[in-house]
């Protein structure tokens, strides 16, 4: 996501329009590239942020159901 700053990124986070990092270090994060590309794709597909958000709750679902398996 280096098009972005990052207080642009978790000012997303912060609205519910980008999922949440996950933890790859002490002070890192990183985001699924999965994630990224469904988010992309919604907005270029003209998605509002209400329908970005839902979104944003299934991927965050998903990301959950996989680390229970």
């Amino acid at each position: 996501m280096g098009w972005r700053s990052d207080a642009s990124v978790y000012n997303s986070v912060r609205d519910g329009t980008l999922t949440t990092g996950v933890a790859i270090g002490q002070r890192s994060r990183g985001w699924p590239d999965y994630e990224i590309k469904a988010i992309v794709a919604a907005r270029v597909a003209g998605k509002s942020d209400d329908e970005i958000r839902e979104l944003v709750l299934v991927l965050h679902a998903k990301r959950i159901e996989r680390a229970m398996v």
